[in-house]
C-alpha cells in the first residue's frame, strides 16, 4: 500500500464562526500568518503526498484563489525587491499539486468523502478534515501513513476525550496491538451513554481504502439524516482490517471560537517572528489580572 492523494473535506458553512465566516470560508481564517487550510497542505506534503483534492461549496473560492499563482502580486513584490514576502507568495502554490471539487449538495462527511471517488479511483488515500489542525513533531498524516503502509491496513488518528465529550464524537471499540497502536472492530457516531465503546474518538485524520466507497454507496442515512463516514469506517471493519492510532500532537478544533483562539495562541508563541514578544505581552497581561 501506497499513498499518493489526499482529500479535504471543507464543504462545511462554519455556522460556529459566524459572523467572520460569512463571507471568509472558515479554512481560510489565519492562524498566526497562514490560514488553516495551508498548515493541512503543509501537513500533506510533509507526509510525501503530491496530489490533494479539496472539497468545497458555493462561497469558497477564496481558496481557490490561494492555492493559484498570482503574478501581477509576484510582479511587484520582485520589482520592490520583497524577496522574502515573493517567496511567502509563492510558497503555497508549490506545496502540493491541490485540485477542487463542489460538493453541490449538503449530504454530511460521508457524502463528501463520495464525491472524491473520480479523484481517488482505486487507490488508498488520507482524509484532513479542514478545521482540524494538530501542532505535532513528526506530522500526524506521515505517523498514519507509516501504519498503512506498514500494516496494510486502513488507519484512523484517534485520541482519548473526556467521557462528557465523546457524545460530540465518534465512539471507537478498540484492542491493543503494540504500544499506542490498537484493532478497530465497531465505532458509532455521536453515541447515547449507552452506546460508548471507549472515550477513543477519531480527531479529523483518516487513512481510507477505495473500499470506502462501495459502502457509502450503499449505506442509509445515519445520525442527523446526513451520509455519515463513521457508518462507512464500521461497515469497512467487518470486511478488512481497521486499525486506530493513537497519535502524538495536539490537536485544536478551529471550528470552534476556543479551539481557534488556542491554536492562535500557540502557534504564535511558536513564530520566530512574534513568539518572544508575544511572551511578553501575556506575562504582562497576567501580572495586571493580578491586581
Amino acid at each position: 500500500m501506497k499513498i499518493k492523494k489526499a482529500v479535504i473535506p471543507a464543504a462545511g458553512w462554519g455556522t460556529r464562526m459566524l459572523p467572520a465566516t460569512k463571507s471568509v470560508p472558515k479554512e481560510m481564517l489565519p492562524v498566526a500568518d497562514k490560514p488553516i487550510i495551508q498548515y493541512n497542505i503543509e501537513e500533506i506534503a510533509a507526509a510525501g503526498i503530491e496530489d490533494v483534492l479539496i472539497i468545497t461549496n458555493r462561497g469558497k473560492s477564496a481558496m481557490e484563489d490561494y492555492f493559484d499563482r498570482c503574478p501581477e502580486l509576484e510582479d511587484r513584490l520582485r520589482n520592490q525587491g520583497k524577496t522574502r514576502e515573493l517567496s511567502l507568495t509563492r510558497g503555497a502554490s508549490r506545496l502540493a499539486n491541490v485540485h477542487f471539487i463542489r460538493q453541490q449538495e449538503a449530504g454530511g462527511l460521508g457524502h463528501a468523502i463520495w464525491c472524491a471517488r473520480p479523484f481517488v479511483g482505486q487507490e488508498p488515500f488520507a482524509v484532513l478534515l479542514g478545521d482540524d489542525l494538530i501542532k505535532s513533531e513528526t506530522p500526524v498524516t506521515a505517523q498514519l501513513v507509516k501504519i498503512a503502509e506498514q500494516y496494510d491496513a486502513a488507519v484512523v488518528g484517534a485520541q482519548r476525550v473526556s467521557p462528557d465529550a465523546i457524545s460530540r464524537y465518534c465512539s471507537l471499540q478498540v484492542s491493543p496491538v503494540a504500544g499506542r497502536l490498537y484493532d478497530v472492530t465497531a465505532l458509532v457516531e455521536k453515541p447515547r451513554p449507552e452506546q460508548v465503546f471507549s472515550t477513543f474518538a477519531i480527531l479529523g485524520r483518516y487513512v481510507l481504502t477505495p473500499r470506502i466507497f462501495t459502502l457509502l454507496e450503499s449505506l442509509p442515512p445515519g445520525y442527523g439524516g446526513e451520509l455519515q463516514l463513521t457508518d462507512a469506517i464500521n461497515a469497512l471493519c467487518r470486511e478488512e482490517r481497521v486499525m486506530a492510532l493513537d497519535f502524538e500532537g495536539r490537536r485544536y478544533d478551529t471550528g470552534s471560537l476556543s479551539g481557534y483562539l488556542e491554536a492562535n495562541i500557540d502557534f504564535a508563541l511558536a513564530h520566530p517572528d512574534v513568539g518572544e514578544w508575544l511572551k511578553a505581552f501575556i506575562r504582562d497581561k497576567a501580572g495586571e489580572f493580578m491586581k
